[in-house]
């Protein structure tokens, strides 16, 4: 039911956003394993399929950025196309396949 989603970018989230194809602005962990929060959303940035407000910076910036993205509805529309073709639907069914592949070799 949301417009648009304000959330960190661990997997199980940027996975879930790309199959719902929300807009989103995330605000990734800094302390997260190897700064993988980052890398998650920056493959989004870079396809024009997120937008990204480090951690340091959210109590400055988050609230504008987030009442700009809702007032801006072709950018809203822009993230949210972007963002479709990344998901995976059926990752779980292709990851079990390659499994049972690999057992039988």
């Amino acid at each position: 039911m949301a417009d648009a989603v304000v959330t960190r970018a661990g997997a199980s989230t940027v996975s879930e956003l790309c199959i719902v194809k929300k807009p989103s602005i995330m605000v990734p962990l800094p302390t997260a394993a190897e700064d993988h929060q980052t890398k998650n959303c920056k493959a989004l940035v870079n396809r024009n399929a997120a937008l990204l407000v480090p951690d340091r910076e959210a109590s400055s910036r988050l609230v504008h950025e987030a009442i700009a993205l809702i007032n801006d509805k072709e950018k809203c529309k822009e993230l949210s196309e972007n963002i479709a073709p990344l998901a995976r639907p059926l990752a779980a069914f292709e990851i079990a396949n390659e499994i049972l592949q690999l057992v039988k070799k």
